[in-house]
């Protein structure tokens, strides 16, 4: 009898425990639909989900006149919400562009939907899109990225804002001073390189406010996760420590290793150190204290810096005790490794030593992240990361460096052909690993429609509905104009591979030459090849004017037209003054500016490409007037130089912005143009070394400059586009 009454009440504790989830789960919901759909959430309906197997999934149907959302988290009821919107409103959100117009009575389903996803896990984000897309978010903004996250089925997000704080309080507990600390901290661009041992301070000194009010912001974004029903990734100790460490603890076993970017050495505590395991400890119980915690930890050891030793015994004894310092603190500590190692470094990484770092760790406390499967699936090369269990990750972007650029036929197959394959081994999951976001949104709702479906996807029917979604409408040239996108630049042939998209020009330091190292000019397709997607999309317009998302795509075509019609002009340029042709040289030089003022108007008519709101956000951390120049330094020389004035990154993650383009690249080419004039009429050659190093110290002031810049658009982008696309159609030739 006893026996039966412990059974009877933990029975009713399961059936409380239960509706109290389903009871919060539903008013979270409820709260994001009425976010979502301010005008018309009281149509809709959120009812739990029994989960009767280990999948999430998601039911629609109307019942009472009543759309009725049932899902057994809130990321499935999101997902029932953004699904009945694509299917059923024609409806769809995207970073760049949104289309919510939908009727006073929402239409109702005929039959009930369901729904299963075939990935256990969701993940989204990569350590770099911390700085390069989210450096100076609020919380209202990111209230709308969890939004979206839930919209899209994402239920394992990296969660790394405000880790800084949670280590200046493990410090300071070991006995560091804030003197031996100012140094170690870098400035808010640049996190995610410190947060991977790749530097010190640069950038800094970092505010306590910072860290106090980011540790905040952590926990919005920590609970909102969480009540959605999503397991967020929080950081762990990799070995990353002060300089002063080696003061401190002069026993310590440390090694100075070097990115080879132009910073100096960081430091890492060897794993053989007793103070490793003991450190990895304190950070995850400091952190739990303050966050708690889901059980996954995201460590990356020896980011773009080759360890000590290629032995594989050494490395299994590396990947064994950064583990044990998780699970000292967290017995059910799972760790969660991006895999870019692997795929960055390959000639380190071969299969002896992969797999030792790799088979030191439990199969079921350790999850790999193919970081970049779709420009290389290094679980291929791996034999499905040796049992571990993998995610199929999508990078796309690197830098946030604006241009079209996707691998569109290899993201609509490639992950359910994984799936399917069985050589893939323990593969659970797919995600967005970007280093930014913000651009390309075709790319990115492709490779999330993946998430409540288990086949390839065909590109003929889902970019029409794409399309209809987006614009709101189904016209005839919008749809050829994404064919030509879809063959050109969304495509990447064996004999013009690219790792990534290309840039303009005008972003290269000024040259003769047709690109730099990173400014690379390369395209992916033949320039004149996206004439025509130019030619339909304005075509398009008088149907299409009207979307959200049509407007950034037809400026974003444009401005892709105009960025590469740069390089014909700028190469044009060259060859006049080789040829001493002056005249020749000024025609051209006077097109190649006023290409950039075109640009840069352009780039104005829209929110997504302005430099003021990327400089105004940072300012706006700031609550003296040090700390807002501080982190107005940090957003400019991020997008520009990216450290010092000789820092080998300058232009990594350069961007076409209004403000920027005639800010900072316009006057940069025109210093250049008139020390080609001065050649010219002097007749002596170009001192380029000097000129080398003048313009290095005029981007040094440029990005130590405190400048207000446009926050607000100006102009019509469509009418911008068209009157653009009647002044350069014509003229503009790729021969």
């Amino acid at each position: 009898m006893q026996y039966l009454k412990k059974i009877s009440l933990a029975f009713l504790l399961f059936q409380l425990s239960f509706h109290l989830y389903a009871q919060l789960n539903e008013t979270v919901s409820t709260a994001l639909i009425k976010r979502i759909l301010p005008h018309h959430y009281t149509q809709l309906v959120v009812e739990p989900l029994s989960k009767k197997e280990n999948k999430d999934a998601f039911e629609i149907e109307a019942v009472n006149n009543k759309i009725v959302l049932r899902g057994n988290n809130g990321v499935s009821v999101a997902s029932a919400l953004y699904y009945y919107l694509n299917e059923y409103c024609h409806a769809q959100i995207t970073w760049n562009g949104t289309n919510l117009k939908l009727p006073v009575m929402l239409p109702k389903p005929k039959n009930k939907i369901h729904k299963d996803s075939p990935y256990e896990l969701r993940y989204y984000l990569n350590y770099c899109t911390f700085n390069y897309s989210m450096s100076w978010w609020d919380w209202p903004r990111w209230e709308k990225e969890i939004d979206w996250m839930a919209l899209h089925g994402i239920n394992m997000p990296l969660a790394i804002t405000g880790e800084e704080y949670t280590w200046y309080l493990v410090y300071k507990e070991m006995g560091f001073t804030d003197d031996e600390l100012k140094n170690f901290f870098c400035g808010p661009s640049y996190f995610s390189w410190f947060w991977m041992g790749n530097l010190d301070g640069w950038g800094g000194p970092l505010p306590m406010h910072w860290m106090q009010s980011h540790l905040a912001l952590q926990k919005k974004i920590l609970a909102r996760e969480r009540a959605l029903g999503m397991k967020p990734v929080l950081p762990a100790f990799t070995g990353h420590v002060p300089a002063a460490f080696k003061e401190r603890f002069p026993n310590a076993k440390l090694k100075a290793v070097n990115w080879k970017n132009g910073f100096g050495d960081t430091y890492i505590l060897d794993t053989e150190d007793p103070l490793f395991a003991e450190i990895g400890k304190r950070f995850l119980r400091k952190q739990t204290e303050l966050l708690g915690t889901d059980h996954l930890y995201s460590a990356d050891t020896f980011n773009e810096n080759e360890p000590p030793s290629d032995e594989p015994s050494y490395l299994g004894k590396l990947s064994a005790k950064v583990y044990e310092g998780m699970h000292l603190a967290d017995t059910a500590a799972i760790w969660v490794m991006q895999g870019w190692l692997f795929f960055s470094d390959r000639k380190f990484w071969k299969e002896p030593q992969t797999e030792a770092l790799l088979k030191a760790v439990p199969d079921d406390k350790m999850i790999i992240l193919d970081l970049a499967t779709e420009i290389e699936p290094v679980w291929k090369r791996t034999q499905a990361f040796y049992g571990k269990p993998w995610i199929w990750n999508m990078l796309n972007n690197f830098g946030g460096n604006t241009n079209l650029f996707g691998r569109i036929e290899t993201v609509a197959t490639e992950p359910a052909n994984a799936l399917h394959d069985q050589a893939s081994g323990k593969l659970k999951g797919i995600g967005l690993t970007m280093e930014a976001i913000e651009q390309n949104p075709v790319i990115y709702e492709l490779m999330m429609s993946h998430v409540w479906n288990d086949a390839p996807i065909n590109l003929q029917q889902w970019l029409p509905d794409y399309l209809r979604n987006r614009y709101g409408v189904d016209d005839e040239h919008a749809r050829k104009a994404w064919q030509v996108l879809q063959q050109t630049v969304y495509t990447v042939k064996p004999d013009k591979y690219k790792r990534d998209g290309a840039e303009s020009i005008i972003q290269a330091r000024p040259t003769l030459d047709s690109m730099t190292h990173w400014a690379n000019t390369k395209l992916n397709y033949n320039a004149a090849d996206l004439l025509p997607a130019w030619d339909e999309m304005i075509l398009a317009a008088n149907t299409c004017m009207h979307s959200d998302g049509f407007q950034f795509d037809l400026v974003d075509v444009t401005r892709q037209v105009l960025a590469n019609y740069a390089l014909p002009l700028q190469q044009e340029m060259v060859k006049a003054y080789r040829a001493k042709s002056v005249q020749r040289f000024t025609n051209t030089a006077q097109q190649f500016i006023s290409l950039m003022d075109d640009m840069d108007s352009l780039m104005g008519t829209r929110k997504d490409f302005l430099l003021g709101t990327w400089v105004s956000d940072a300012r706006k951390n700031g609550i003296t007037n040090n700390e807002k120049a501080l982190y107005e330094m940090n957003a400019k020389d991020l997008i520009t130089l990216w450290g010092d004035k000789d820092c080998p990154l300058n232009e990594y993650a350069c961007r076409q912005w209004n403000g920027l383009i005639s800010d900072f690249y316009k006057k940069r080419w025109l210093q250049f143009i008139e020390q080609l004039q001065n050649s010219l009429h002097t007749g002596t050659a170009l001192d380029e070394v000097a000129f080398a190093e003048q313009i290095k110290k005029w981007e040094w002031h440029w990005v130590n400059e405190r400048k207000e810049y446009r926050q607000t658009t100006a102009g019509d982008p469509v009418a911008a586009s068209m009157a653009l696309y009647k002044k350069y159609r014509q003229k503009i030739s790729f021969e």
